[in-house]
């Protein structure tokens, strides 16, 4: 089995929301307060507390258009926070559920189709690695079992690193 690294969004893409930037639509993000669990932040990968406020927008973990290019909403602190950097671990932010959905991509950025199936919490990097093991897999994404939202992305160890991928905002 491959050893795999858990990435957060690139520093590069929420620094530019942070110094005003728009989001992968085009527009300014979003500030709301956060009520507490169910607000993760895609940079540091935990939880924003009840209270803090949290920037809502379009992401797009993606370098370009094309028709497998999903963009959704997700958060991110409104004040600049450490990038997720303990790679080899689990991130906290995926201990806020059972389960996620786990899908492979191909060196094209497109969905590796057969790939993608709701995984308990604690077989997502059994299942990852295994994916990853495949030649025809590049990355994996982490989503929410329930929204689709995008959570984190799953590389070899290795492998160029998702800070340097040119996601979208």
């Amino acid at each position: 089995m491959p050893s795999i690294a858990f990435a957060a969004m690139p520093t590069s893409d929420a620094e530019a929301l942070w110094n005003g930037g728009a989001d992968a639509y085009g527009h300014q993000p979003e500030t709301m307060i956060s009520d507490g669990p169910g607000n993760p932040c895609r940079h540091c990968l935990r939880n924003i507390d009840a209270g803090q406020e949290l920037f809502v927008f379009a992401y797009r973990p993606f370098p370009e258009l094309q028709p497998y290019a999903e963009t959704g909403p997700i958060f991110l602190h409104k004040t600049p926070c450490q990038r997720y950097e303990a790679e080899e671990i689990l991130p906290p932010v995926l201990a806020s559920s059972r389960d996620f959905i786990v899908r492979g991509y191909g060196r094209n950025d497109r969905i590796v189709y057969g790939t993608g199936a709701v995984t308990p919490t604690g077989d997502i990097a059994v299942y990852a690695a295994s994916l990853l093991e495949r030649p025809d897999i590049a990355y994996v994404h982490v989503r929410s079992a329930r929204n689709n939202c995008y959570q984190c992305r799953i590389d070899k160890t290795g492998a160029p690193a998702y800070a340097d991928a040119g996601a979208s905002i």
